[in-house]
């Protein structure tokens, strides 16, 4: 296990150790704040809202919130709550965020991320972590891995992806525990999982996508 202070991270290109505070998937705030007027009209988020949503979106706009855009998911309707003064683009650019939001949180709770880190790590012969969770505030990079306290970060942005994929990126954070950086002998680890090149393709045609900065 290294013994470096840094975490070590997976995405396009490999960026810096992420900074950013840590964030549960189950976390998704209800209300965005930040909303004050005037201001201009927000650009459009990191990832368009999903294209088949499992729910029908409700948009409310309400003279009593000043400051916030507030979203329940109650039965199959997404309740969006918006200040009544924004604008449609405002209002088109909330619905598609909060949609993207708990379209992803949905696709996150079906997979058990410890009992799937556990299997793996059995199946190929790797440590396994003291801790693995989704991440919500990832936006640059598809995993993380801090081997001094075996923690792995998981983005949720791949929540959705196939289970193959998913799989390829916690055996690549895996195999961190075991080596820092991206040389020979982590590859090693990495590629012992047998569907690892397909996934890597698979995620850079992503990236080039946008589904990831």
């Amino acid at each position: 296990m290294n013994g470096d202070q840094l975490p070590f991270t997976f995405g396009p290109g490999d960026a810096t150790p992420d900074a950013t505070p840590d964030a549960a998937a189950d976390a998704l705030p209800d209300a965005i704040p930040g909303a004050d007027r005037p201001r201009p009209a927000p650009t459009p988020g990191p990832a368009p809202a999903p294209a088949d949503p499992p729910f029908r979106v409700e948009v409310t706009r309400s003279k009593q919130r000043k400051r916030s855009v507030g979203a329940q998911l109650v039965g199959d309707t997404l309740r969006v709550a918006i200040p009544s003064w924004m604008s449609r683009a405002e209002e088109a650019h909330w619905v598609a965020e909060m949609s993207r939001r708990f379209a992803r949180k949905m696709s996150s709770d079906r997979i058990d991320l410890t009992a799937r880190a556990a299997s793996l790590a059995k199946r190929y012969g790797l440590h396994r972590p003291t801790e693995i969770r989704w991440a919500g505030d990832m936006t640059t990079r598809w995993g993380s891995c801090t081997p001094d306290t075996g923690t792995i970060r998981i983005s949720d942005r791949i929540a959705a992806f196939p289970d193959w994929v998913v799989d390829y990126v916690i055996v690549h954070e895996l195999a961190h525990l075991h080596v820092g950086g991206h040389g020979p002998d982590f590859w090693e680890l990495a590629h012992r999982y047998p569907r690892s090149e397909r996934a890597i393709g698979y995620l850079i045609a992503k990236a080039g996508e946008g589904d990831a900065d």
